[in-house]
């Protein structure tokens, strides 16, 4: 599985990559979680607001810092 948290690196975008990474690590799951910070690269994902979280290429979440809990959700 790979996630993907786009942004442009702004504070919100840290808090998800930190709470991606928290939550992978509680569910034991196999996991690539990288940063996108191209602005080019949020944008052809079709995203327009920061920070988003996609999972294998699907966002799943824009706009919004997740909780751990809302992450585990959507990764499980």
């Amino acid at each position: 599985m790979k996630i993907e948290i786009l942004g442009t690196g702004c504070a919100k975008c840290k808090k998800l990559f930190e709470n991606t990474q928290e939550a992978v690590k509680n569910l034991g799951a196999s996991a690539e979680v990288v940063k996108v910070e191209d602005i080019q690269q949020i944008m052809n994902a079709g995203v327009m607001l920061t920070p988003a979280l996609a999972v294998d290429g699907e966002v799943k979440s824009a706009g919004k810092v997740l909780s751990v809990d809302e992450i585990k959700k959507i990764i499980s």
